[in-house]
């Protein structure tokens, strides 16, 4: 038995599903009534079914009319509907009162279902906002404490346990397990995390329990920020529907003196009697009016947003995705946005004997006490290989860093003497001098890497730790290249853009030039732009906007934020962009994939041709039936049906974009 309280709530949530089938009921026993002769009991019910099938619509229509001073479709089609019943009770003719009765209903159907158009447009979205966890569970002294999320404050260590939700975003300080991302980045396969690295709320921990440490409000997680921009989008409208809501204003002003002039003119003209003449004038209301032109544009591209957020694109609002499809040239910043913005050993090259894996031994022995970027990227390409970690490990700024290991037996692939001790140098080649002899030949590798862009270390080692002075004993174990890589999906991701019309690829960076020019080589991007200041980067998009009008920016940084936003679209990284990137742009890759830039454009270019076919639809529908009307060939229920289901099949074909 359902409780009162639930089917208050559902009484609550359905009303216009509730009013609509009051409706109808009342209309049919009304008509059932008028039919077996009870005149009282039909006029009684018709009436009520018009109260319950219209009060909403005619309360809008009211509202827009006083408060705004503006017609809209709602009061026309109340307008109609009194017409037709004024009409039935003056000729006495009462199925004209049901005629205007269906009328109401149908339009009280359509609404009901334009209503659960636009809720499955929204589902998938919700499905992400749905993601929060309302408590956390928060280590207090030896124990542990359930609290709201909105209680929680920087510092506050947390307990996630196996196959639960990530409460707020953290630092992993205690625990590994691999987290299933898929709902807040798109990433298909579960991602293993450890300690130092960060977790988003909303994604499910798999079968380890992690302690984390809050290292920002909880209002500025990642899923709080997806909320926003989701609302944004939702509260917004594209140029396209703007004009769109315009012209409704004006074309029902059109539609009132057209039906008042068809209510007047044709007895004198034509020589229609006065009764045909006023009923052709309440259809012409009724199948005139923009209702299918008005549910052309939102619905589509509301579908198109929801489409997007299922595959970790955000847009901010549904003008963005209109643009997209419209985009000539993309600008991306290198670092951070082509490049992975992380410093990664990407070539090894031993020397004297020695093999990769001893070259990495000995560098990640002293690197693993540094703090310096170069130092973590070397100990992330060690992490498959045995080391020890080194004694009295020096760091000399902008130089090197040396150390000691105590460990001879460490590197098995080298010749060299037995020892208890042995020194290992590491940096760049001016101060590898002081202690070694360097190979000609090395000098040539390194300046080759350094061409490419790549910063290159030297590794030495000697067996007198007691001298810093040149020996015969010192020798370099070999080179070890870093570079902020590219990322792999780079090259696809603009073949990707090329293939759907993008005329002009540009890279923006305020790296040096050399580094700037051996990337876009590699990825075959038109025109490079390098040494930039944010400013810099915000002329350019100006330029290219006056070449190519619709201009895309792809960034992550504070120092793109001018830039993301003069652009036509702004589109920013989600797990790398910073705060005011995410903030500034329009469109958010919310896994960093590249190639999610493609899926955009087409979903944009998708919107334009199911909107187009939606307009062109919905005119040609208006067209025929104003002229069937005029040449009396339907009726007003005929009409009523004609115009309420070109506006249903318009919202259905905008459905088609949730579809990938």
């Amino acid at each position: 038995m359902l409780h009162p309280q639930r089917l208050t709530l559902f009484a609550k949530e359905h009303t216009d599903t509730l009013a609509a089938i009051s409706c109808g009921i009342l209309l049919f026993v009304g008509w059932f009534a008028l039919h077996l002769g009870f005149l009282g009991w039909g006029l009684l019910l018709l009436p009520a079914a018009y109260v319950l099938g219209g009060y909403e619509s005619a309360r809008e229509g009211l509202t827009t009319l006083f408060k705004e001073k503006e017609l809209d479709v709602d009061l026309l089609m109340i307008v109609a509907a009194l017409g037709a019943a004024g009409l039935g009770l003056w000729r006495r003719e009462y199925h004209l009162i049901v005629d205007g009765g269906i009328l109401i209903l149908i339009f009280a159907i359509s609404g009901v279902l334009e209503g659960y158009a636009m809720e499955r447009t929204e589902q998938s979205i919700r499905s992400i906002m749905s993601l929060t966890q309302d408590t956390a569970r928060v280590m207090r002294g030896e124990g542990e404490e359930i609290v709201p999320i909105s209680q929680l404050k920087v510092g506050d260590e947390i307990i996630v346990k196996p196959g639960e939700l990530i409460p707020t975003d953290g630092i992993i300080v205690s625990g590994y397990s691999t987290l299933n991302q898929a709902a807040i980045t798109g990433e298909s396969i579960p991602v293993e995390k450890t300690v130092g690295e960060e977790v988003f709320a909303g994604t499910l921990n798999g079968y380890g329990a992690l302690q984390l440490k809050v290292h920002q409000p909880p209002e500025s997680s990642l899923i709080q920020r997806v909320i926003r921009l989701v609302e944004q989008a939702q509260n917004s409208a594209p140029p396209s529907q703007q004009f769109i809501e315009q012209f409704e204003r004006k074309y029902a002003l059109f539609v009132v003196v057209g039906g008042l002039l068809l209510a007047v003119l044709p007895p004198f003209i034509w020589g229609w009697n006065w009764e045909t003449t006023i009923y052709r004038a309440l259809t012409f209301l009724v199948v005139a009016s923009p209702c299918a032109l008005m549910a052309s544009i939102m619905p589509t591209l509301l579908s198109g947003i929801a489409n997007g957020a299922r595959q970790g694109i955000l847009f901010k609002n549904s003008a963005q995705l209109e643009i997209m499809g419209k985009v000539r040239a993309i600008a991306f910043d290198k670092t951070g946005t082509i490049t992975t913005g992380q410093v990664q050993v990407c070539q090894v090259i031993p020397y004297n004997g020695y093999s990769e894996a001893d070259v990495l031994k000995l560098a990640v022995a002293v690197e693993s006490r540094s703090e310096h970027p170069i130092g973590y990227a070397i100990v992330r390409a060690a992490k498959d290989i045995d080391w020890v970690k080194a004694m009295e490990v020096q760091a000399v700024p902008g130089c090197g860093v040396l150390g000691i290991i105590q460990t001879p037996t460490l590197i098995s692939s080298a010749s060299v003497e037995k020892s208890t001790k042995q020194q290992v140098i590491i940096g760049h080649a001016a101060f590898i001098q002081q202690y070694v002899i360097i190979p000609v030949e090395l000098k040539d590798s390194a300046r080759s890497l350094e061409e490419e862009g790549k910063t290159v270390v030297w590794v030495a080692q000697t067996l007198d730790t007691d001298t810093n002075l040149l020996c015969v004993s010192s020798k370099v174990v070999g080179l070890i290249a870093l570079a902020d890589m590219v990322r792999g999906e780079a090259a696809d991701a603009i073949a990707r853009l090329r293939k759907l019309g993008v005329e002009q690829i540009v890279m923006l960076t305020g790296d040096n030039e050399r580094t700037a020019r051996y990337v876009a080589q590699a990825l075959g991007v038109d025109r490079v732009y390098a040494e930039l200041l944010p400013e810099g980067k915000l002329d350019v998009i100006r330029c290219l906007q006056q070449e190519y009008q619709t201009v895309a920016m792809v960034g992550d940084g504070i120092n793109d934020a001018p830039a993301l936003a003069q652009a036509s679209v702004g589109i920013a990284m989600g797990k790398a962009g910073s705060d005011v990137a995410l903030e500034t742009a329009d469109i958010v890759l919310m896994s960093d994939r590249l190639e999610k830039i493609a899926v955009a454009m087409r979903l944009g270019k998708r919107a334009q041709k199911v909107v187009k076919q939606n307009i062109a639809f919905a005119l040609s529908f208006i067209i025929l039936l104003l002229l069937s009307n005029f040449l009396g060939s339907i009726n007003l229920p005929i009409g009523v049906i004609g115009h309420e289901g070109s506006t249903v099949l318009v919202i259905l074909s905008g459905l088609r974009l949730l579809k990938k």
